[in-house]
C-alpha cells in the first residue's frame, strides 16, 4: 500500500529548475522534498508527499483531512504533531 502525506510547502530551491526541491512543513516537521512532479505549486499550497517525492497539489481543508485520518490510524506518529488538525 502506497501512502502518501499531506504537507504544506514554506520554501522551494531554484524555482525555475527542472530539478527543483523544497521544505514542506509536516505539523512543525520540516523536511526537504522534490517537486519535479507538481510544477505548478508556490510557497503556501499543500501538496501529498510520497517517498519524499510530491506526487499532487490538494487545497488545505482537504489536506487537513487526510491529516487527521492519517494521524487517528498511528501514521505520522513518527513526524510530530505541531497542532490538534492543522498540518503547518
Amino acid at each position: 500500500m502506497c501512502l502518501a502525506i499531506p504537507g504544506k510547502i514554506i520554501s522551494i530551491d531554484a524555482p525555475d529548475d527542472t530539478f527543483r526541491t523544497g521544505k514542506v512543513s509536516f505539523g512543525g516537521i520540516i523536511k526537504q522534498v522534490n517537486l519535479c512532479m507538481v510544477t505548478d505549486v508556490t510557497i503556501g499550497d499543500f501538496v501529498l508527499v510520497h517517498v519524499g517525492v510530491a506526487i499532487g497539489k490538494i487545497d488545505e481543508e482537504e489536506a487537513n483531512k487526510v491529516f487527521n485520518y492519517l494521524k487517528e490510524m498511528g501514521e505520522v506518529e513518527e513526524l510530530g504533531i505541531a497542532e490538534e488538525g492543522k498540518i503547518y
